[in-house]
């Protein structure tokens, strides 16, 4: 498996946080040094793992915006 490497350049919001200390976070990463994307995953302590989540582009999050503003 190849190695990548990721950045969070943007911190947003700390949706929750379990009992180990995982927390579901919204974050802005840069992937293999690409333009950031915004991310929903959880992230274990100090980042240092993550599971699996969902990257959008700017354009994906303005959709997601407009629609859960519309509910």
């Amino acid at each position: 498996m190849d190695k990548f490497s990721y950045e969070i350049v943007e911190e947003i919001a700390v949706l929750s946080e379990n009992q180990r200390g995982w927390r579901k976070e919204l974050n802005l990463v840069s992937w293999n040094g690409r333009p950031p994307k915004f991310d929903l995953r959880d992230w274990g302590l100090e980042h240092e793992k993550m599971g699996k989540g969902v990257t959008l582009s700017n354009e994906e999050f303005a959709e997601l915006k407009k629609a859960l503003l519309s509910m």
